[in-house]
């Protein structure tokens, strides 16, 4: 599948809640595989949600295994349909960027552990517990499915979002 365009700040899709998953089937299957192009097509991305490529669904996928913050703890290449957070604890502040907001990175503040439970590529039921850097960025991308970008996680626009000097 090819890679598809990501939507940029302020495309309102980006801003609305994403509809669930109602059946697993080859059109979502066929969208997990346009998310995993995406993603390994951007730069530095280590995840994506359908609503920056145009489609309102409660769908991502995240990967941070190539990533130096995520290389020592991960599950790999994970692909969610309806997830949602079940259990969280401990905060950290985290640099965020995001392919739909390029010319930005912010501070944030997420969770250091979450517990997610989703329906997986087959549609079976999963539960998985991520902490770090994979915490932040699965709570990343499913901040997407809400409709919130990480500029509005950030504390103080004045203090807390900078310039990026480049996108690669």
């Amino acid at each position: 599948m090819p890679s598809q365009k990501i939507l940029l700040y302020p495309h309102p899709i980006l801003k609305k809640m994403a509809r669930a998953v109602e059946t697993v089937d080859d059109e979502i299957k066929g969208l997990l595989e346009d998310l995993i192009d995406t993603m390994r097509e951007g730069p530095g991305s280590v995840g994506v949600a359908a609503p920056q490529i145009g489609v309102s669904l409660r769908v991502c996928v995240v990967d941070v295994s190539n990533s130096k913050l995520g290389k020592e703890n991960n599950h790999g290449l994970l692909a969610l349909i309806n997830p949602e957070i079940v259990e969280r604890d401990g905060e950290a502040f985290m640099r965020e960027g995001c392919m739909s907001v390029p010319d930005y990175t912010g501070d944030v503040a997420r969770s250091t552990r979450v517990v997610i439970r989703y329906l997986n590529e087959q549609g079976i039921a999963c539960e998985l517990e991520a902490t770090g850097f994979e915490a932040v960025a699965l709570q990343h991308e499913m901040d997407h499915l809400d409709g919130v970008l990480f500029l509005d996680r950030i504390a103080s626009i004045k203090t807390g979002l900078f310039r990026r000097k480049s996108y690669r």
